[in-house]
């Protein structure tokens, strides 16, 4: 009896598929290292702080563009030397890069009343200062004070040091020179300024007078 024959599978399924002896394989990502991968983010967020591009950090660090975008993303770690250089030109301590920042966060916390009144040696007679807030970490020092003028307080517009103050006017109405400007200040009026040019008080017109003075300059 003859053997009765299948029909042939439409399907391509059931050949046989010869695959090439040469198979593309996708490329491992590169290995990165925690301690570079940080390193890379510090950089980077000084960069950034900084306002300037990788493009032209690396020139003023003597780095090749390919070789900064590598550090910044943590697949290598530079060299000692690299790091001293790209700290001289982010003109920063190179101590920041190995800062963990998300380890390390300070917070000051003054309740109402409790700031640290200040005893400060060249003090004008009548100014209080109470200090309300220190922070530890960082290149940017900070110094919020609540400052009171008493009654025996007399004008002062001499003032004149390093960094740039924020005043904003509490109680009580003055008359404020900065340099060779005079502005009129009532409560809720604010000052921004370069605290390098003569400034203060010139007249008090109104007490009591409170206001809340910051100043910010840069840790040695």
């Amino acid at each position: 009896m003859a053997t009765k024959k299948h029909p042939a599978s439409p399907f391509p399924t059931t050949r046989k598929i010869r695959l090439p002896k040469v198979v593309a394989k996708k490329a491992a990502e590169p290995k990165r290292s925690t301690v570079s991968s940080r390193v890379g983010a510090q950089i980077r967020s000084l960069r950034l702080a900084a306002g300037t591009s990788a493009g032209a950090l690396a020139a003023s660090a003597d780095v090749s563009r390919s070789m900064f975008s590598r550090i910044e993303n943590g697949l290598v770690s530079p060299s000692i030397e690299v790091l001293d250089r790209i700290a001289a030109a982010l003109d920063v301590p190179m101590s920041r890069f190995f800062v963990d920042q998300t380890r390390r966060l300070d917070l000051s916390y003054v309740p109402a009343g409790k700031g640290l009144k200040i005893e400060r040696v060249d003090a004008v007679a009548g100014y209080t200062y109470q200090l309300l807030g220190h922070l530890l970490s960082g290149n940017l020092f900070v110094e919020p004070y609540l400052v009171t003028l008493s009654d025996e307080a007399k004008p002062y517009a001499t003032f004149q040091h390093p960094g740039t103050k924020f005043i904003y006017m509490l109680n009580g109405r003055i008359k404020y020179r900065y340099g060779s400007h005079t502005l009129e200040l009532k409560p809720g009026d604010s000052l921004l300024y370069d605290a390098r040019a003569l400034h203060g008080a010139e007249i008090l017109r109104e007490r009591p007078i409170m206001y809340l003075s910051i100043v910010f300059t840069l840790r040695e």
